[in-house]
């Protein structure tokens, strides 16, 4: 049955942390049954395209050989929909916008896709895949993209589970992990965030704070880990199909095998008419598109620009550093910790944020910090590019969404203007990775490798952007421990 919890044993769970493997050890028995093939023959059988609106670029942190777009006028729309890929991702980047200009591109892409569709005879799923900490303009870009396509009366799928980053959902509580615990995701750094803050952890609780009481959390249906692993895809199937219009659904996951089991009762769902409009992390995405995991990371040669082989004299390589969370500023921190060690150097530049605020600052500023980047990459040496990590913030949510769109216009100047092709590029944060490849290196449409480390993606940078062809790395903010930009540079610059 699906689970239903009242609301103060709800609460009473939220504030409670568990020990992550005592929490995963104790769940039912996983499906035994591998349902990768079944999902790719049911979804060629729906005859539709899964296209993901990506509020950042993070969302391709788990597949590889699907194409990226940062456009979406109808023509090009039509053209990708022409493609033999099973997705594709649209880079929209709305975390980094203000509520009404996310809701405005939202139906600008619903309105063009629907289009598209029309004209191609090419059907369409929609994703909305945002943060798996549960950060983003939900509902409000997802009804907006909805309307446009005329489909404003599905209720919500949602599904932040996210293996790679460690965010599990259990018993409708929604946890990230911190080494060996696991956390509410209420009691987070993540949940105090200027501009898409939250008090609930239980997700049902989270759906009605978010819709503004336009659905209640009683009234939310959830899919949960029992349904799963004891019902399998059926038992699923069943609670999808009494989920109502303009209503909730949120599914409990530990596993990618959780996952399959509920992409396969979905698609049985579908084939009887019933839809939904998803909110989803990134793990869901891969498994709805029938992308089975890559079997290896990638290597030094994958993630190193054409012609700065392992043991050739070349440039240095550039890391630039804009998300501000703390799980950031301790990566930052060990890296430069260990700067020097195993004949490493590493030049760090560090921006300051409260001083490139200030107009009669901020063009010097960009401009010394393109020279020294330009030096240091020349030199061999590899650059560090940081924002300071004081996070200086607005007086209410919009107002520190424009201080941080003031930061990465800077982050773009800078990258613009070098001139020395640095040996490998890496972008750390969803936001500024999304501006320094539309804005700075000028991506039209890029392809997924794969991963450096899970969860963190390599493109391949396409022929109209400023280092055609080039490996660029984009790190979520919020994935890997203390140590992985460290283990990321080790790998760059290990020897084949």
């Amino acid at each position: 049955m699906a689970q239903q919890t009242d609301s103060s044993a709800q609460k009473d769970s939220m504030d409670h942390v568990l020990k992550k493997d005592a929490a995963l050890s104790s769940l039912p028995l996983e499906w035994k049954q591998d349902l990768m093939d079944t999902i790719r023959e049911n979804l060629a059988a729906l005859g539709a395209k899964l296209v993901i609106l990506d509020d950042d670029p993070t969302g391709t942190q788990t597949v590889h050989g699907l194409p990226i777009l940062t456009g979406w006028d109808v023509p090009t729309l039509e053209q990708e929909l022409a493609e033999p890929f099973p997705a594709f991702f649209i880079l929209t980047n709305s975390r980094a916008m203000v509520r009404h200009s996310a809701c405005n591109l939202a139906r600008e892409i619903g309105a063009n896709l629907k289009q598209a569709s029309e004209k191609s005879g090419v059907k369409v799923i929609v994703v909305s895949r945002s943060d798996s900490t549960l950060r983003g303009h939900f509902p409000h870009e997802v009804d907006e993209a909805a309307a446009a396509m005329a489909a404003e009366d599905l209720p919500y799928l949602i599904c932040p589970f996210f293996l790679e980053g460690g965010r599990f959902t259990l018993e409708d509580i929604h946890y990230v992990a911190e080494k060996d615990q696991l956390i509410p995701a209420a009691r987070t750094a993540y949940a105090r965030d200027k501009s898409f803050g939250f008090s609930h952890s239980n997700l049902k609780e989270w759906v009605e704070e978010k819709t503004g009481g336009n659905i209640k959390a009683q009234s939310v249906v959830s899919v949960g880990i029992d349904d799963i692993r004891s019902g399998g895809p059926e038992q699923v199937f069943r609670i999808l199909s009494r989920v109502p219009l303009n209503g909730a659904c949120i599914v409990n996951a530990a596993s990618y095998r959780d996952l399959e089991v509920v992409v396969t009762g979905l698609l049985m769902a579908m084939k009887t008419n019933c839809h939904f409009l998803y909110r989803t992390a990134a793990s869901f995405v891969r498994v709805l598109a029938g992308v089975t995991p890559q079997p290896e990371l990638l290597s030094s040669q994958e993630l190193v620009a054409s012609g700065h082989g392992p043991g050739e004299r070349s440039a240095g390589g550039l890391m630039v550093v804009g998300s501000y969370v703390p799980k950031t500023t301790s990566q930052v921190n060990t890296l430069l910790g260990r700067s020097g060690q195993e004949h490493r150097r590493i030049q760090p530049i560090e921006i300051d944020v409260s001083r490139i605020l200030e107009d009669d600052k901020r063009d010097i500023i960009i401009k010394d910090t393109v020279e020294e980047i330009n030096d240091t990459l020349k030199s061999g040496i590899d650059a560090l590019v940081y924002t300071s990590r004081s996070l200086v913030a607005g007086h209410d949510a919009e107002s520190s969404l424009r201080i941080g769109q003031r930061v990465s216009a800077c982050l773009i100047k800078i990258v613009k203007g070098i001139r020395c092709q640095p040996k490998f590029l890496l972008s750390k944060g969803g936001i500024t990775s999304s501006d320094i490849a539309t804005e700075a290196l000028g991506v039209k449409r890029a392809m997924v490798l794969g991963q450096v480390l899970p969860g963190v993606p390599v493109w391949e940078l396409g022929d109209e952007s400023l280092f055609p062809g080039m490996p660029y790395i984009i790190f979520p903010g919020n994935v890997g421990d203390e140590n992985a930009l460290d283990v990321v540079l080790n790998q760059i610059n290990q020897e084949s």
